[in-house]
């Protein structure tokens, strides 16, 4: 039997998470403190619309996802651990790494599952990279680049906080290390906070990545390229399908004291076609069933904070 998951928080990305758990037959609740978005929701999938107390205090709700302003993300985890139930926190976990420990901590000796909406992470598309990677279709990887930018998403928190998490979540896992470097050059441009972060990562390996998001661009791009001693994979989510990944065979070779190199067209290569959000929620339920721990699970969310927070320090 699916487990009976509430989603916790009616905004743009909660109603995301309650039609797609309704897809998945495993909505068993709406809430919001906001009673009337929460029934108007509820109502449209057939579900009781409750408050997020009387969410966190049902004994018929076995998961909670959720979807709230980051700094309520902890206490609200924390609870709902605390009445023994298993957690999907939207991403970041907390706006501090005390807190992200914290919440960690908590899941741990409850002992209740802790995943966090690292959403990037499920994309098969990337999923095919990671695989690629691994099984060494461009030789050693040396350098990871990755580009999210766009207009908007103005939403009282700053340009690395709200966007940066998607791509450390992915260099984490490609890399499978901890940074031991980071270095920032945050802008503000037409706002009151950093609308431009250029994040620059150093490996214990060697390996190096960087990590560019602007909310004040005036095209979308969202570029993640992984460039290896023996070629280059590229994954572009805004391109068709069928050109979204592609591996470039392109050489750069040492002669002595001088460099050569030769480039290459694009292959494109193939991969399942799927929504992110649907993966990552399946993934959530066999977690609950199975008991085991989920990719993007405590730790990653922990790091990701840490990061975050050194990248672009919050005033206290």
């Amino acid at each position: 039997m699916s487990p009976r998951i509430g989603v916790i928080g009616c905004g743009q990305w909660g109603r995301n998470h309650v039609k797609t758990l309704a897809g998945l037959g495993a909505l068993a609740c709406v809430a919001d403190r906001d009673a009337e978005r929460a029934e108007d929701l509820a109502g449209r999938f057939g579900v009781p619309a409750l408050s997020p107390s009387a969410a966190l205090a049902s004994p018929a709700i076995d998961a909670v996802v959720l979807a709230l302003p980051a700094a309520l993300h902890g206490p609200m985890a924390r609870e709902a651990f605390a009445r023994g139930k298993d957690v999907l926190i939207e991403k970041p976990i907390a706006l501090d790494q005390d807190d992200a420990n914290r919440t960690a901590t908590a899941a741990r000796e409850a002992g209740r599952i802790l995943m966090v909406g690292h959403l990037m992470r499920f994309h098969a598309g990337f999923r095919e990279l990671a695989r690629l990677v691994a099984a060494g279709r461009i030789g050693r990887l040396r350098h990871i680049v990755s580009n999210r930018q766009g207009l908007g998403r103005f939403l009282g928190m700053d340009a690395v906080w709200d966007l940066a998490p998607h791509d450390l979540s992915m260099v984490l896992h490609l890399s499978g290390e901890t940074p031991n470097g980071i270095e920032t050059a945050r802008r503000t441009v037409l706002s009151d906070a950093t609308d431009i972060a250029d994040i620059a990562l150093a490996f214990p390996s060697g390996l190096t990545a960087g990590i560019h998001v602007s909310r004040v661009s005036a095209y979308r791009d969202r570029r993640f390229s992984a460039i290896g001693t023996d070629g280059m994979l590229v994954l572009d989510d805004l391109e068709p399908q069928d050109r979204k990944l592609a591996f470039y065979g392109h050489e750069v070779r040492r002669d002595g004291t001088a460099f050569t190199f030769k480039t290459a067209e694009p292959a494109y290569l193939p991969f399942a076609a799927g929504q992110p959000l649907d993966a990552e929620l399946r993934h959530f339920i066999d977690c609950i069933a199975s008991r085991r721990q989920p990719e993007t699970g405590a730790s990653e969310a922990v790091e990701t904070v840490r990061i975050l927070s050194l990248a672009s320090p919050l005033a206290p």
